[in-house]
């Protein structure tokens, strides 16, 4: 099985950090120290300068939601995708 690395987020720093997930819990900002945000596998982070679109990433994270293009509903098979 592959594992991939996850997209950790710091909003306070407004950066962004491909890591490989940890049992331990989020790794820390090598800028600030706080704990890093598991973003998801498909996020794209907006520009530093843009604190409106990092307002957004906040409101998101906060909520507790990730970018992952797929969400899995458990039985094992892909969804089928209009033509």
């Amino acid at each position: 099985m592959v594992h991939y690395k996850l997209h950790y987020a710091c909003v306070a720093c407004r950066v962004s950090f491909k890591r490989f997930p940890l049992d331990s819990g989020a790794p820390p900002c090598p800028n600030c120290g706080r704990a890093l945000v598991c973003a998801g596998h498909d996020f794209a982070p907006p520009p530093r300068r843009d604190t409106d679109a990092w307002s957004a990433v906040a409101a998101v994270l906060g909520a507790g939601l990730r970018y992952e293009g797929l969400e899995p509903c458990g039985c094992g098979k892909r969804p089928r995708l209009p033509p």
